[in-house]
């Protein structure tokens, strides 16, 4: 790995420069193999480990240079089509997503088939080399930026529900696509819901084959709660917004560098625990040894999560795996983010009842009680409701492991062979 972080600082020092704008600057990165290493080489990485392609990704931040191009293309949708798209694919879509080029969303949940995604009732009916597209999807992280949909759609309802879905990319612009954001209780619309009203997508833009989309889709959730775990999380992540919507790539490349820290899997929440004990010194609650036992738990959760990131990593090199390491993950970081909102309310006391959703009345806010830190601690508390729900709930995770890793029995309920259109539907 030295000899890869050699090279990759020499290759910096020659191709980095804040004047270019953020499109040249991906293209460098993208097309050297540096915004996503762990990527194939054939398509467009390096065939590094997830953990040193985490440490290119530090390296990048380290050099004061801008990271890759950040959000759901990177994370999900090309290494899903790098395993099962055909290198005409890899060439048309992932190179855009290394490159920043395109921004990609997930089009996966509906409001009848979230926690039972292959309940899913979107339909694809194919029109020669086309497939018509009518459905609603819901909890659309980046959609309003996006210029291509993940989507799975049901394309056989003979077959059990399982069997009769297919995964496309969708052209997010087409006048069939209505995509409205849905504001949060933080205040924020980082979700969508997406009405596709014979929409359009086309045979070519397939992937993994007909009726296979759940196998593909399982790929892109494991691509998921790998990169959303406790021992997740990448320096990669950039301040410039990639794709055509955002308006990002015709500006200067080192306008949105910004700061990194180091520190690898679960470092997000080692940040979060420095920044709570500061807290609670400045407000005297640290004096309370019920909070100081709860802020040495989240500092034992987070450094669990490291050093369960190096164990994989040390498994994986002598051709071992942990099972169910995404999902054991993300069950991690959603009780981390339970203890950080309720360690960060006992902080503050009665002041963690004040919020506010705007800038000035922000402004105004952190002027009167005089702690800009408050803010940071009730947005937090506000949204520590997600992730236990995204990416999978925790009853989800839960299931997953009794029965894939463990061998439990399945929940009751209908045969697996019972074809779609005789199960029962919600609404």
């Amino acid at each position: 790995m030295a000899d890869v972080i050699d090279e990759l600082k020499s290759w910096l020092e020659e191709n980095w420069d804040p004047d270019l704008t953020v499109a040249e600057w991906w293209e460098r990165l993208g097309l050297a193999g540096w915004a996503a290493p762990a990527l194939p080489t054939n398509a467009y990485g390096r065939d590094l480990s997830r953990n040193d392609a985490v440490k290119v990704a530090e390296t990048i931040g380290e050099h004061g240079a801008l990271g890759a191009p950040g959000g759901l293309g990177l994370l999900l949708a090309a290494p899903t089509i790098a395993m099962h798209g055909t290198q005409e694919q890899i060439d048309r879509y992932v190179r855009d997503i290394v490159t920043g080029q395109k921004a990609w969303c997930q089009l996966f949940s509906e409001p009848v088939a979230g926690s039972d995604l292959a309940g899913l009732q979107t339909r694809a009916v194919q029109d020669g080399d086309e497939w018509i597209v009518n459905g609603q999807k819901v909890w659309t992280s980046g959609g309003h930026y996006a210029d291509l949909g993940m989507l799975i759609a049901r394309t056989n309802s003979d077959v059990p529900k399982h069997q009769g879905i297919t995964y496309f990319a969708l052209d997010m612009h087409q006048d069939g696509v209505d995509i409205r954001p849905l504001k949060e209780m933080t205040g924020r619309a980082l979700f969508n819901e997406v009405f596709m009203s014979d929409a359009v997508t086309t045979t070519d833009a397939m992937i993994g084959g007909q009726n296979n989309g759940w196998a593909v889709t399982n790929t892109t959730l494991a691509f998921e709660r790998a990169g959303l775990g406790a021992g997740g999380g990448s320096a990669a992540s950039s301040a410039a917004i990639p794709g055509t919507v955002a308006g990002h790539l015709d500006k200067r490349a080192g306008d949105f560098v910004q700061s990194r820290r180091s520190g690898g899997g679960g470092a997000q929440f080692r940040g979060a625990g420095k920044m709570l004990i500061e807290l609670a010194k400045q407000t005297g609650a640290i004096d309370d040894p019920t909070i100081r036992q709860d802020l040495m738990r989240l500092h034992t959760l987070a450094e669990i999560g490291r050093m369960q990131t190096l164990r994989l990593k040390a498994l994986k090199a002598s051709g071992g795996d942990i099972p169910g390491f995404g999902n054991i993950g993300k069950l991690s970081m959603s009780d981390m983010m339970r203890l950080q909102r309720d360690l960060g309310l006992r902080i503050l006391g009665p002041e963690g009842m004040l919020h506010a959703y705007e800038g000035d009345a922000k402004a105004v806010l952190d002027e009167a009680v005089g702690k800009p830190m408050n803010g940071f601690v009730t947005e937090l508390a506000l949204f520590a409701q997600a992730p236990p729900i995204y990416g999978g709930t925790d009853q989800v995770q839960r299931n997953i492991l009794g029965e894939r890793v463990l061998g439990l029995p399945k929940e009751p309920g209908p045969e697996k062979n019972t074809p779609f259109k005789d199960l029962p539907k919600n609404g």
